[in-house]
């Protein structure tokens, strides 16, 4: 690791043949430089074969893995039977046995994962259409293990159709209500901080249905404003303002009462799982096992230290604790996020030796093998192969700041699959015989190609050409990974773009961006590396006569427990002094003019923005803060307390924040945040700027109506850019 981490990569210039060309905000902000994605995969049951939605959204293409040949049309809005008719479909899932498609259209998001649609059950043999329901928008739907039945969930109820009785349609639960009961999907919070939409599953034969119960009556109620805007207009909101109610708990404070439910099919029976769960305790997962008389689920403390995996029966409803993994500061969302049944068995991912690997147990919960080790972290878990005992995942392996694909065999013999240097990925066939493979670095763009097992390319299905051709026409400065030690000895990872012009003999302002969340990492050698991806933004502030510098500092990711979990407790303390000595490394450099520098960051990067600016050094002339929480006690209960605790058990920690900080702020700020912001309330920002009133504190503000966490819509992407632009211009040029 230390080798590693003393590494410096300097990547080479990417200037083109004619050069000269420059980048604009409206063109980056509206997507002329996005590069194209091969997405929405699917792996069939013959192992050799993938589905796919056409770009026009019109057709479902079934492909070979092996050529990349399309071999077949598997739904067309254009050749249907029955009455019903659809210009174009949003996405589709395929029956176990491949029979029957679900269509969805109409797709309408909610939150972070959560949406609604109109979907329609399509026989493939017959070509008929048919409505799934008649009874208004579903929510994640889901085929049961035999292809009979449909589960989906609408207004907080689980339905169920079974196709053998002529799609018959019955409510199974009739308690759902907004803003007190959900049944089988999740609350705001479990949603958006495990990673989940769905949270029911089918039995193996189809007999049985569990699903996670959320009951937030006492989940205190947030609420903001909604206006009329535009870009879209809500025409509702013209002549008196509305607003949005729901239950968000925030740190400290009631989370939804969670239990697991079944329900019997044929007796129509609904059971409590009788789980030994702390009164405020979480349900992250649950998951039937090839076994249909074993449900495997997945519980956590409140502190999120200690995670439980249990063994219920649905029908006698006994629940026993197979393993257990506890962590002196918290377990990982990767804990969570890579457990995965298998026949047998499950995976399920670990810090326990200081770095996350993959643990194979049986139904018992016998670890029957640790299938990852070494000082490294695994990133991506692909797959197990039950027949060879092969185990397919990304990790660090090579450098934290890459990404490669591995197989490690029954004999933990490991082979290394991806060729290329940067940050890989890959979707495998259900075989595991090929794989769509995902590269890209600095320099590079995404690339998508088939492989087979070997990791010999098959095929290339994109390598953005037209995209590279573009960017030969720019004049971009050289991007370079860089290493330094703190002046208290910490070893931290960089990145550095350069303007186009550059000379070592001039003077430049620098301009830091960063997140340094949790587990976050932002110096990588990948093309989404950057605040727009292509260090394309940071380009662009390069013509404008900018420095720019990325820099990973104490608790973020890749590079193991230890390094990432030292900020427990105390957010925000260590990641700021990390981002003050980085400016004070950078004023160093002859070339850097150590009185104009600047930082900005978005959501925990403008976090990070306000306590670096905050810092008693006073390192940073300017910053600009996007949608940052400012007080810890404002934001939810799952993600704040998993590092934080709760705000009883640790005032202090809590106390150290932007609100109480603001009296030491230094520096030019501007403060930019959506009014509509689910994730990241307004209420930060008007605390916020009410403590900086009272401590005396010139800033700006800007606020952007109607708009959530990403703050997008209309021109709202390119006017919110060119204030962050401007900015940095005033105070730092």
């Amino acid at each position: 690791m230390k080798r590693i981490l003393l590494l410096i990569t300097l990547l080479g210039t990417m200037t083109g043949a004619w050069g000269g060309e420059k980048l604009t905000l409206t063109d980056l902000t509206n997507g002329q430089y996005g590069s194209r994605r091969i997405s929405g995969l699917t792996p069939l049951a013959d192992g050799e074969s993938y589905s796919q939605l056409s770009s026009d959204r019109k057709q479902i293409v079934q492909y070979s893995f092996r050529t990349g040949e399309q071999t077949a049309v598997l739904f067309d809005v254009n050749n249907v039977k029955g009455k019903i008719r659809l210009e174009s479909i949003d996405g589709y899932q395929m029956s176990p046995d491949e029979s029957h498609i679900l269509v969805q259209t109409q797709t309408r998001s909610i939150y972070r994962h959560s949406r609604t649609a109109e979907y329609y059950i399509y026989t493939v043999k017959s070509r008929m259409l048919e409505r799934l329901s008649d009874g208004g928008p579903q929510e994640v739907p889901l085929w049961s293990r035999d292809g009979n039945m449909v589960a989906f969930v609408r207004e907080g109820n689980l339905y169920l159709v079974k196709l053998l009785f002529n799609n018959s349609e019955s409510q199974i639960t009739k308690d759902g209500k907004f803003n007190e009961v959900i049944n089988g999907k999740p609350d705001w919070v479990n949603e958006e901080e495990f990673s989940l939409d769905r949270a029911f599953d089918f039995n193996q034969d189809g007999t049985m249905l569990a699903w996670i119960r959320y009951d937030e009556k006492e989940v205190p109620l947030y609420s903001f404003p909604l206006f009329k805007g535009m870009s879209p207009e809500k025409a509702e909101y013209a002549e008196y303002p509305g607003a949005y109610e729901y239950k968000y708990p925030v740190a400290g404070a009631r989370n939804s009462t969670v239990s697991v439910q079944t329900f019997d099919i044929k007796s129509r029976v609904i059971r409590q799982v009788q789980l030994p769960l702390e009164e405020d305790g979480y349900i992250p997962r649950i998951s039937f096992t090839d076994d249909p008389e074993k449900l495997l689920i997945l519980t956590l403390n409140r502190h999120q230290n200690r995670l439980d995996v249990y063994v219920a029966n649905p029908r006698s409803t006994e629940a026993r604790c197979i393993v257990r993994d506890e962590a002196e500061k918290y377990i990982s969302e990767e804990a969570v996020k890579g457990f995965t049944t298998v026949p047998g068995g499950f995976v399920l991912p670990s810090e326990r030796s200081g770095w996350n690997h993959l643990y194979l147990y049986d139904l018992n919960g016998t670890m029957k093998r640790q299938l990852t080790s070494g000082e490294y972290v695994v990133t991506s878990f692909y797959g197990y192969d039950t027949k060879t005992g092969s185990v397919y995942y990304a990790s660090t392996q090579e450098s934290p700041l890459q990404r490669t694909v591995y197989k490690a065999d029954a004999k933990g013999r490991v082979t290394k699959l991806s060729t290329q240097q940067g940050t890989n990925g890959a979707l495998f066939s259900r075989s595991f015989k090929y794989y769509l493979g995902q590269y890209s670095n600095l320099n590079t763009p995404p690339v998508f190609s088939l492989c087979d097992a070997q990791g010999k390319t098959l095929k290339v299905l994109e390598d953005n050409q037209a995209l590279r051709d573009r960017l030969a026409r720019l004049d971009l400065g050289k991007r370079q990974f860089f290493t330094f030690q703190t002046g208290d000895g910490v070893q931290l990872n960089g990145l550095m773009v350069l303007p186009p012009d550059f000379s070592e003999s001039g003077k430049y302002p620098v301009v830091m961006f960063q997140y340094s969340g949790p587990g976050s990492q932002q110096v990588l050698d990948s093309w989404n590396t950057g605040n727009m991806g292509g260090t394309l933004y940071e380009q662009y502030l390069g013509e404008q006569g900018f420095i720019s510098v990325i820099v990973d500092g104490r608790g973020t990711g890749g590079r193991g427990r230890d390094f990432e979990q030292q900020t427990y407790l105390r957010l925000g303390q260590l990641e700021s002094h990390d981002q003050a000595e980085a400016a004070l490394y950078l004023g160093t450099l002859p070339y850097v003019d150590k009185e104009r520098i600047g930082i900005w960051g978005w959501s925990y990067g403008g976090f990070n923005t306000l306590m670096s600016m905050s810092e008693p050094r006073g390192v940073f002339k300017a910053g600009v803060a996007v949608a940052p929480p400012t007080s810890w006690r404002y934001y939810d209960t799952i993600y704040t307390e998993r590092f934080m605790r709760t705000p009883k058990e640790n005032a202090e920690g809590y106390d150290v924040c932007p609100v109480s900080l603001a009296p030491q702020l230094q520096g030019h700020l501007l403060l930019c945040h959506g009014m509509a912001d689910d994730n990241v309330h307004y209420r930060n920002e008007a605390e916020y700027t009410e403590a900086l009133v009272q401590a005396d504190k010139d800033f700006c503000t800007l606020s952007y109506t109607n708009r959530n966490h990403s703050i997008y819509g209309g021109n709202t992407r390119n006017h919110l850019f060119r204030q962050i632009t401007q900015w940095f211009q005033l105070y730092l040029k």
